[in-house]
Formats: C-alpha cells, structure tokens, sequence
C-alpha cells in the first residue's frame, strides 16, 4: 500500500529533517568531546562534558527515534518497500544499530557529566581518559555511519533482495495479465487496435 502523494512527502520531509538534525547533532557532540578531551581550561571541558549529556538525552535520542520511526514509515509507504532493496534494508539495519548502540553509550556520557559536576573531582585523572577517549571514537564512529546512511539515501546503489525480485516478477506477471485482459475485451467490444 501506498501513501497518498502528499502524506508521502509529510512523511519524507519528517525523515529527512530528523536524520540531518540527528547527523548535525551527533557532529556538535563530537565537537563537544573533542574539547573535553583537548582543552586545558577545567571549566571548558567541565561545561562539555555537561553540555553532551543535555545533547545526547534531549536531543540526539529523540532525533534517533524520529529518524528510525519515519523512515520505516516512509518506506512502508512508498512502492521502495522495507524489504525490496538492498540500500533501504541496510539503512534500515544501520540506524537501528546506531540507536541501539546510543542507548548503550549513555552510561559513559553520564558517567563523565557527573565527574564534571563534581567540582572535588579531577577532570583529567589518568582514570577518566580511556572514558574520555572513548566518547571521542564513538561520536567519531556515529558520524561516518549516519554519513553512510546518508549517502545509500542519496544514491540509493541497485540491487533487488530475493523478496523485492519476487514482488517485481508478480508485478511483471499481473501487468501482462491486465494488457492481455484489456486487449480482449477491446476485440470483443469490436474495437481493434492498429498495428503499425
């Protein structure tokens, strides 16, 4: 089933806008680790470590979510499909991955906003900088997936799944059943078509 033209572009407008406000998001959170990690100011990266919490919860999660829901809308109501091609399953897989793997890393990005908060503690203690490294590589490691993400969108590579071969072959099928169907009732009708 199909949506109707414009749901569909409601529906793709709500999918973009949250895949790129989650793409943006997730890059202004590894700007925000990186300083963490680099900066010398303790305030500086105090504030960052604060700063990525609010981001990751209030606004990376929710983007998250949008993105994955929307996109399963989009799909299931465009004639792309879920399960028909290869780049909209891997898309489909690579950003519930992506959220599943988010959920996951809250701990450390709550773990390090609670060390900043912690005026009494050291923010840059050999013990925290394996955690602090590894905010860094995890937002790195985001990005390039949301990026691949975006571009399997973009260029949206061929190649059917087994299923989406399945679903074209009984379209083919169903499309010369109705030619044939309509060609003879033209000639029982008495309408005949002009060969050139």
């Amino acid at each position: 089933m199909t949506m109707p033209p414009r749901l569909r572009k409601v529906a793709l407008t709500a999918h973009v806008t949250s895949s790129v406000g989650w793409l943006g998001a997730v890059a202004t959170f590894l700007a925000l680790a990186v300083a963490g990690l680099a900066v010398q100011d303790t305030l500086t990266a105090r504030a960052a470590y604060l700063a990525m919490e609010l981001t990751a919860w209030l606004v990376i999660v929710p983007l998250s979510f949008a993105s994955l829901l929307t996109g399963l809308i989009s799909s299931l109501g465009t004639t792309w499909g879920l399960f028909r091609h290869y780049w909209v399953l891997i898309k489909l897989l690579l950003t519930a991955v992506a959220t599943v793997l988010l959920l996951v890393h809250l701990q450390p990005i709550g773990f390090m906003a609670g060390v900043a908060e912690d005026t009494t503690a050291a923010l840059a203690s050999t013990d925290h900088t394996a955690v602090r490294t590894q905010l860094v590589f995890d937002a790195g490691a985001a990005l390039v997936v949301l990026l691949v993400v975006t571009s399997l969108a973009v260029f949206k590579p061929r190649g059917l799944t087994p299923y989406g071969q399945r679903k074209q072959s009984a379209l083919r099928v169903g499309t010369a059943r109705a030619s044939r169907n309509l060609e003879v009732r033209r000639t029982d009708t008495g309408i005949t078509r002009q060969r050139s």
